[in-house]
């Protein structure tokens, strides 16, 4: 097993804010330009989700995949997702990003709401793929690391075999204290960017559906804690925010997950309180690695993923300690150009 490179940023780029603007500046530019194929898996209550997988050439069954799953507001072009994919195909795996339901390319698909308590729909994506490979790993960023967590700790039971590592990078793992932490006046430009999202992928909804959704709803709301209350809890099946916060955090159920998985977060995750991610018991299974600096899905160092984002190469140490005996072997041409 390659030992892990050890999280070294410059020392002018150290802080919480730092990492986590950096991060966007240095990755927002990159793109997926290897082919993809769309496929779409059905979950339940109606939900319709988009995945991208590119395909390494030879047998599918040969190597592992990698399924990458987005944060609030994000897609399968998601700079993050893409440097971790591009990183993750360098070394030789398959690649499946996956939009959730009513995010990017899927609204055309599903003109629902995703939220944090989904973890059914990586359950179902997770059985889709092992029909096709039969080692799979999962990295999920922010939000979608938070789903991804919750799917392995409530349905254990249910999880394919074939699942083999999880890696959940800078994940919400008590929502309640990250909307409060959102709330604060050093925020603002974060509150600002996800209330712009969430807003416009709503209005592209209720335009789309007008029978599901009530126009107007999202004018009143200004924080990503009024939108929950106002939208997210009573479309998605909760009597409240505090409701939907209460019972979609995955800090509770981390002592229940029995597959390797690696929680990946900073203390000075200007979104994520140290706190929130560090106080939770975890099973033997679960690793928590809690960096000094790193901001939010920003981990900014030298390292051999796009977008100098050494997150995505931690990831994959991880992975490939738990998907496969032997180092995969990229084959030959097969690499993005930059």
């Amino acid at each position: 097993m390659r030992a892990p490179r050890p999280f070294d940023p410059h020392p002018w780029t150290v802080g919480g804010h730092r990492q986590t603007l950096l991060g966007y500046g240095r990755r927002r530019f990159l793109e997926w330009r290897l082919a993809a194929e769309d496929r779409v898996v059905s979950s339940e209550g109606g939900g319709r989700l988009l995945l991208r997988a590119s395909w390494q050439p030879g047998p599918r069954e040969a190597r592992p995949a990698v399924l990458l799953i987005h944060g609030l507001g994000g897609s399968d072009r998601a700079a993050y997702v893409v440097a971790t994919g591009r990183h993750a195909w360098d070394l030789g795996h398959h690649v499946v990003r996956m939009n959730m339901r009513g995010a990017g390319d899927s609204e055309a698909l599903c003109p629902l709401l995703y939220n944090a308590g989904m973890s059914a729909d990586v359950l179902a994506v997770i059985d889709d793929l092992a029909q096709w490979v039969p080692r799979l790993a999962v990295v999920g960023f922010s939000l979608g690391a938070s789903v991804a967590l919750l799917a392995l700790g409530r349905g254990d039971g249910r999880v394919h075999a074939s699942l083999r590592a999880l890696v959940a990078v800078s994940p919400p793992l008590d929502l309640a204290a990250c909307a409060d932490a959102l709330g604060r006046t050093s925020n603002r430009l974060y509150q600002h960017y996800f209330m712009g999202s969430l807003r416009r992928a709503y209005q592209r909804l209720q335009r789309r559906r007008p029978d599901l959704y009530e126009a107007g709803r999202e004018r009143s709301v200004r924080t990503v804690r009024e939108y929950d209350e106002a939208i997210t809890a009573p479309y998605g099946g909760y009597g409240s925010a505090d409701e939907y916060y209460a019972r979609s955090s995955a800090g509770p159920v981390l002592e229940h997950v029995s597959r390797p998985a690696l929680v990946l977060s900073a203390w000075d995750d200007p979104l994520v309180p140290g706190n929130s991610v560090a106080r939770w018991p975890l099973s033997d299974s679960v690793r928590r690695e809690m960096l000094p600096t790193g901001g939010h899905v920003g981990f900014v160092a030298p390292t051999a993923a796009p977008g100098s984002f050494w997150a995505a190469e931690r990831a994959m140490t991880f992975i490939q300690a738990h998907v496969t005996d032997e180092t995969a072997v990229p084959p030959p041409d097969s690499r993005p150009k930059a």
